[in-house]
Formats: structure tokens, C-alpha cells, sequence
């Protein structure tokens, strides 16, 4: 697995460094999931980002326009409605095998968690590309997948284009 100083060398040092639990917790006890540690190690370090003027991620601290539980609640009731529901391999939730929406990129491409079907089971992403009924699910942890993505590999969100000389953040507002 990736680890926060491997993506920190890349993408620069981190300067949210939240550590209260208590947003992690709420919405996790809504959603019925706990996130895997490699994402909300990597969000409660960066907070509410945009990286490479592409890829969003949000924290649940935020409560501004980027918080993490609003963009997830909106984007399930998206997922969940019957014209997008082709769009998925499986059904936008929390339950074992669903895919749980956690970031998106603005080339048009939806990055979600895929919920283990076993406890013991490593969580895996999938990214949909929004404009058309294309997905990839990749065998590899949240943190594995963003370190590959910062280093410019094709992860399905593909930073080439947008970090030549380096990966770079910015905070939200």
C-alpha cells in the first residue's frame, strides 16, 4: 500500500492535518460504512482539495461548498436514479459490493470506493467515465491508485496533461 509520504513528495507537503475523528465518525455512522484508513489518512491531511486543477477530493470537515458528506449523499442520489443506474457494474451504497462515491475529476470521470464483500477484503477503486457507460475497476487501494495518478500513469483520471512539470494542490473554497 502507498503510504502519505510517498504521495507528500509528489504532491507537496500537507497543511490541513486534521486529527478530530468526529466528522469521520458522523458520516460514517450515516452511511453505514467505515472508510478505508488510506483515505481518510490522505484527506484529513490535505483537507479539501483540487490536484492538478482536475481531481477533487473533499474532507467531511469542510461544511463549506466541498464537504465530503454532501457530495456523497448528492452523488448517491444521482447514481441511485434510474437513467445512471446502467452506468455502474453494481448499485451506488454502502453494502457489500457497492461502490460509494468519494471524488470526481473535472474531465468527467467519477472515482468511487468499491465496498469489500468481506470485512478482511481490500476496498478497490472504480472510476466512471461520466460521458459515456465506460468504467474501470482498479485492484488497487485509494492511496496505491492516487500515488499512480500523481506519477502520471493512466488510472482512468489521467494527469499528463494537466502536471507536466509536477503534481501541485490547491484548497478549495
Amino acid at each position: 500500500m502507498a503510504t502519505l509520504p510517498q504521495i507528500a513528495a509528489l504532491l507537496g507537503e500537507p497543511r490541513f492535518n486534521w486529527s478530530d475523528p468526529a466528522p469521520w465518525s458522523a458520516l460514517e455512522q450515516e452511511l453505514g460504512i467505515e472508510f478505508p484508513a488510506d483515505f481518510r489518512e490522505i484527506v484529513d491531511a490535505y483537507g479539501s482539495i483540487e490536484i492538478n486543477t482536475q481531481l477533487y477530493l473533499m474532507h467531511p470537515a469542510t461544511h463549506l461548498l466541498h464537504d465530503l458528506g454532501d457530495f456523497i449523499r448528492e452523488d448517491l442520489e444521482l447514481w441511485r436514479d434510474e437513467d445512471m443506474v446502467e452506468y455502474l457494474p453494481s448499485r451506488a451504497g454502502g453494502d457489500p459490493g457497492e461502490l460509494m462515491p468519494v471524488a470526481t475529476a473535472t474531465t468527467g470521470e467519477a472515482v468511487f470506493l468499491r465496498v469489500p464483500d468481506e470485512p478482511s477484503s481490500p476496498w478497490r477503486v472504480l472510476v466512471q467515465e461520466f460521458d459515456s457507460p465506460a468504467y474501470v475497476l482498479h485492484g488497487m487501494s485509494f492511496s496505491e491508485w492516487l500515488l499512480a495518478y500523481l506519477r502520471g500513469e493512466d488510472v482512468t483520471v489521467c494527469s499528463r496533461n494537466f502536471a507536466p512539470d509536477r503534481p501541485f494542490y490547491a484548497f478549495l473554497p
